[in-house]
């Protein structure tokens, strides 16, 4: 994995980009997105969290980590990408045993396909279209996703259905933020700010993410998590959608950990449970 160096500069931010492995050597035909750009819009100051890149690098050939080695970790996003983010900075400081291996967009001119080139991460155009004619098809992503050895698939903000072969491919190891308490608010339609002007709409006392696994459906898949915030007798959507996602932030790096430290069990009756880290006959 191929990490980011940040810098301060007289002229802001400075992202020094280490090579992205041969596309070639990967998947035949498949056009990573590597090239380098300014990144003083698109990067903040991690100095706090990133390491250098020799010793990220070194980490992750160490297999460093609570539960051996180090998970490779596929992304998927739409927009910005802050989930993306957060989840990339925690694994930068060590609070997820894994690293971002790829991300993959359908829409490539994004802020969160911005921040991965800026950092060094792989970029995968998903999936083709008139907009996007330099997009893979589903079995072109899957060869991608085998070469790189990719363990668990992260949705963030990725709005397109996923296709049938690439959740079948990673049964109980793709999982999805959700900006509402699911099974309310979810579906097809609902994303984005929709979800919170419906919540208010509603009348609900409380909403908040939900971290669940993938199916075939939209957000239909079994919870892992979830964190409750107020619905305030005032709130405009952006106030609302400003603390969900907060909580988001928090929740989906602590599932993810979760998922790279082989803490997630499933009971009998198939609901996914989070064990706890200090306590391993605890449950969050």
């Amino acid at each position: 994995m191929e990490a980011a160096a940040v810098a301060s500069s007289g002229t802001g931010l400075r992202c020094s980009l280490n090579p992205v492995p041969n596309p070639h050597k990967i998947s035949a035909r498949v056009r990573f997105t590597t090239t380098r750009q300014s990144c003083a819009a698109t990067c903040r100051p991690l100095l706090l969290l990133r390491p250098t890149a020799s010793a990220y690098s070194a980490a992750i050939d160490s297999g460093a980590g609570c539960s051996g080695v180090s998970k490779r970790l596929a992304v998927f996003v739409s927009g910005g990408g802050s989930n993306f983010r957060s989840v990339h900075e925690a694994a930068l400081g060590g609070k997820v045993n894994g690293h971002v291996a790829v991300l993959v967009t359908d829409k490539p001119g994004c802020g969160g396909a911005d921040y991965a080139r800026c950092n060094g991460v792989p970029v995968v155009v998903f999936p083709k279209s008139k907009s996007a004619p330099e997009g893979v098809s589903t079995d072109q992503l899957l060869n991608v996703l085998r070469d790189l050895k990719v363990d668990f698939v992260l949705l963030a903000g990725y709005l397109k259905l996923i296709p049938g072969e690439l959740v079948q491919a990673y049964p109980r190891s793709m999982l999805n933020i959700h900006p509402s308490l699911l099974p309310a608010f979810g579906g097809k339609g609902y994303y984005g700010s929709k979800v919170h002007k419906a919540v208010i709409a509603s009348g609900a006392r409380y909403s908040g993410p939900t971290v669940h696994f993938v199916d075939m459906q939209f957000d239909t898949g079994r919870t892992l998590a979830q964190r409750v915030v107020p619905v305030l007798a005032n709130d405009t959507p952006e106030q609302l959608a400003a603390r969900v996602l907060h909580e988001e932030h928090q929740v989906y790096v602590e599932a993810v950990a979760a998922l790279c430290d082989d803490r997630i069990v499933w009971r009998e009756d198939g609901v996914p449970l989070i064990r706890s880290q200090a306590n391993p006959n605890e449950y969050m």
